[in-house]
């Protein structure tokens, strides 16, 4: 198992319970999950504010921090004999609880008696997303299902958003450990990719080296010739030449810290005129949003400005028209980006979406739109020194939104639609890179990756 210091999971501990100051926080580790029947699990991912606070990278564990009592105790139970004979020796809990600071452990089945005694005070616990923990929920706190988001606590979400949200240096090894290797399977992704290959024949090969690196994959992968749909899992394709292959992918560490990035290069040797138009708009508006990354700004605003960008470059191709302020304004850019510039990366690809992005990515003050297109931006609110994010603008020819809006004439004051049918087969073009925050600015994490039309081509 890899563990930081226990000083680290101490302090990070401490820090919580300064900022809470009172009352029970209950972490619910996972467990393992069947993909078709009890004994055959889906590889096993620990909770991330359960890694980022006790360490244990195990499944069947729980945790509270009883601050009024000053108490630490970690649930679960030892393998029994004729688990052994299946799963082999284990490290004891108690060893491995003393490893992330953490003195007491009892079993699990004490974990329901220590909360009824605790019943009086304020227990605190995080929006659950495993449906075993649903359920332990509902019977520990006698709640329907319906019942578990009425009771999570903000003041809670708050805290441990606030901790995680800067990175530590030892955290940040990791998350330049994952973002390297993700460079390197992405350089030889856009080597080995041609025509005729199958995209699943890239999932495998991106499947093997990340399990290779001592780590695995961040998300599932997106590997497709129809990068106009945002979150394609398909991979039946066959590569063919004159289409673009956009890979979205990353691995993480072996203590489960991120990497995320984004290429989209020809599947012949060069880009025809207009993919390189069209890509040379992206990555002038993925130059510019990086250029304004620092403290202090608001990341909805750095949306706001590739938004323009990516106007500008549509306008000089004829496929948008009038005011450019006005168009981002009133939504009309959302036909070719219908998404979010970045989001906040760590222990998960989206770090903490978990919690809530209204807390995470927004404040009490700053609210996320209602707007198609802006209401998918994860991140808004003012930058921090060592916060972790992705950049990732892109241009997509979606059909279907194509024909919906111009069935309804919407935004025809911007939007050329009879240009734009010239690319209804056009697919989609992301460039995505992952940034530190720094004091002044940002530093772009993990070996400079290939992203250049002319830097890409020369590699195909």
């Amino acid at each position: 198992m890899h563990l930081f210091s226990t000083e680290t999971y101490i302090e990070r501990r401490k820090n919580l319970k300064k900022i809470m100051k009172g009352g029970v926080l209950l972490f619910l580790g996972n467990e393992e999950s069947s993909s078709n029947f009890k004994d055959n699990w889906y590889p096993f991912r620990q909770d991330s504010s359960f890694l980022y606070f006790f360490g244990l990278d195990v499944p069947g564990l729980a945790a509270v921090i009883d601050i009024d009592e000053d108490k630490e105790i970690i649930f679960g139970d030892e393998l029994t004999t004729e688990q052994l004979v299946w799963h082999g020796d284990q490290p004891k809990l108690a060893d491995l609880a003393r490893a992330v600071g953490v003195a007491q452990t009892l079993p699990w089945k004490e974990t329901e008696t220590y909360l009824s005694k605790a019943s009086h005070r304020k227990i605190h616990y995080l929006p659950p997303y495993r449906p075993e923990n649903c359920l332990k929920l509902m019977h520990w706190f006698h709640l329907r299902i319906d019942q578990i988001p009425l009771h999570v606590s903000e003041d809670f979400i708050k805290a441990v958003a606030r901790l995680r949200s800067i990175k530590s240096e030892e955290e940040m090894v990791e998350i330049s450990k994952a973002v390297n290797q993700t460079v390197q399977l992405h350089r030889k992704v856009m080597q080995l990719a041609r025509p005729g290959m199958y995209e699943y024949e890239l999932l495998g090969l991106v499947n093997g080296e990340a399990l290779a690196g001592g780590g695995g994959l961040s998300f599932p992968p997106i590997i497709t010739i129809n990068g106009q749909t945002l979150h394609n899992h398909h991979y039946g394709n066959k590569l063919e030449q004159g289409r673009l292959l956009l890979a979205d992918f990353g691995t993480e560490s072996a203590m489960h810290y991120a990497g995320d990035i984004t290429r989209t290069f020809p599947v012949g040797k060069q880009f025809s005129a207009s993919q390189k138009e069209i890509y040379e708009v992206v990555w002038n508006a993925h130059r510019a949003a990086i250029e304004a990354l620092k403290p202090g700004v608001r990341f909805l605003d750095i949306h706001l400005l590739a938004c323009k960008q990516l106007v500008e470059g549509l306008k000089t191709l004829g496929l948008m028209k009038g005011d450019v302020e006005e168009a981002v304004q009133q939504g009309a850019h959302a036909m070719f980006f219908p998404c979010g510039l970045g989001h906040l990366m760590g222990l998960d690809v989206h770090d903490m979406e978990d919690l809530g992005e209204a807390i995470v990515g927004y404040t009490d003050e700053l609210k996320k739109s209602t707007q198609f297109g802006l209401k998918s931006l994860r991140l808004g609110k003012e930058l921090a020194k060592g916060q972790v994010l992705t950049v990732e603008p892109g241009i997509y020819f979606i059909p279907q939104l194509m024909d919906s809006w111009q069935a309804q004439k919407r935004h025809k004051d911007f939007i050329n639609y009879e240009k734009l049918e010239e690319y209804r087969t056009f697919g989609g073009i992301r460039i995505e890179d992952d940034f530190l925050i720094t004091a002044n600015g940002s530093t772009i994490l993990g070996e400079p990756l290939e992203t250049s039309p002319q830097e890409l081509e020369s590699l195909r």
